[in-house]
């Protein structure tokens, strides 16, 4: 199957050809026809498959189909959990189509620059909960108008607590809006609010939720809490990393890591909440363009980072929520690539581990090194899949035939 079959104007098939990507992926075959048809949408797909591109591409021919509405009107609004997130779907958007009008409204940007943005007029708003709600509630934007909402990793927004600023957001958008969820987990919990706010949703799922992308191989190293950071080293240095993504729990583990891997000669930056927001793109931009071959985060990059052919995810720090797990390793493995998910493991962090292999249904094999102080309480042996290498577009939105040449 290709995009003309799903119903796409010549126009954004011309986009999609020029930017050598011709396959849609299984969660683009099913969702884009629900969402040309105005039907309301619950997506759920594993991380990497193309979410991204499932909603902007009808999206964008939506706005240049329908009725014409008052010049400069928000017609649709985009909600993300982070600003990187909020980045990312502005840069694919621009991609796609650069004369549609479009603003991004994020904290850690300035305020005023945002209402100058918007005063100008824009047909798509893509925003973080807080931020959006400031203009809101000073009477700088009108959602009056708006025809689609999308709640992009609606679980992560609430896990963050925004669920009670999103509600008040809702509140301002017309009834008949068309809303659109999607995310790589979908809790019961998350669905039944989802669902308060929808109008008989039609429910897709191309994955079992919670399960990660099977192209990631994924293997856990027992080890003794005060030699973790020597396991880390040892890795890093003595295997075979293009690029790799580093997980901590903290911000001050954040911190602490990159300045021991920068002591080691090690092309390091890092991304945490006490970053500024310049700070934070600047050190994904080094990631992307290969200034940085590390990359130190916390779990604001879990849904946000969006780099071509990162090798690895570390997991230094095992996350608080097995769901976080998912969202952090679906990071590698995207668009159909190969991937190494890596979590160093002590002895208090087994029963976390097991209620990761829980939510996934996926054994997650136990290698232990001699030397490192680990233990191994159980060993599962995976055995090697075959994979085929397919390209995506910025990593979230499309799968090429061409890609790999």
């Amino acid at each position: 199957m290709n995009f003309t079959e799903l119903g796409l104007n010549q126009f954004l098939i011309q986009r999609c050809e020029s930017l050598d990507f011709l396959e849609p992926t299984p969660i683009q075959r099913q969702a884009i026809p629900v969402i040309l048809s105005g039907t309301d949408l619950i997506g759920c797909a594993a991380t990497g498959t193309g979410k991204t591109a499932a909603f902007l591409l009808p999206l964008l021919q939506k706005l240049h189909t329908s009725a014409k509405k008052p010049t400069g009107a928000v017609r649709a609004l985009i909600l993300a959990p982070t600003r990187e997130l909020a980045v990312q779907i502005a840069d694919n958007l621009q991609k796609l189509d650069k004369k549609v009008r479009a603003i991004t409204i994020m904290g850690g940007a300035s305020s005023n620059r945002q209402r100058t943005e918007i005063r100008r007029g824009a047909a798509i708003v893509i925003a973080t909960p807080g931020r959006l709600m400031d203009h809101l509630e000073n009477n700088v934007l009108d959602l009056s108008h708006i025809e689609t909402l999308v709640l992009d990793e609606a679980d992560r927004m609430l896990d963050m607590g925004f669920w009670p600023t999103i509600r008040q957001i809702i509140e301002q958008t017309p009834s008949s809006r068309q809303t659109l969820l999607f995310s790589a987990t979908m809790l019961p919990a998350i669905e039944n609010i989802a669902r308060s706010n929808m109008r008989d949703p039609q429910v897709i799922e191309v994955n079992q939720r919670g399960k990660a992308a099977v192209t990631i191989k994924q293997t856990a190293y027992p080890v003794a809490l005060e030699s973790k950071t020597t396991l880390l080293f040892h890795l890093l240095e003595r295997e075979r990393f293009d690029r790799v993504l580093v997980f901590t729990r903290t911000r001050r583990g954040a911190e602490r890591l990159s300045h021991l891997l920068s002591a080691r000669k090690h092309q390091v930056n890092r991304i945490h909440a006490d970053r500024s927001q310049p700070q934070r793109e600047a050190a994904l931009r080094g990631f992307k363009n290969g200034n940085y071959r590390v990359l130190v985060a916390t779990d604001i990059a879990a849904r946000g980072i969006d780099v071509d052919s990162i090798s690895h995810v570390i997991n230094f720090d095992l996350p608080d929520a097995p769901e976080d797990y998912v969202h952090r390793i679906g990071r590698t493995g995207r668009a159909g690539n190969e991937g190494q998910a890596i979590s160093l493991i002590t002895p208090v962090d087994e029963l976390s581990l097991r209620a990761i292999e829980k939510l996934t249904g996926q054994d997650v094999e136990r290698i232990l090194l001699p030397g490192f102080g680990g233990t191994v309480t159980k060993v599962v042996a995976k055995p090697a899949t075959q994979m085929n290498r397919r390209g995506s577009f910025s990593g979230r939105s499309f799968s090429s035939r061409r890609a790999s040449r």
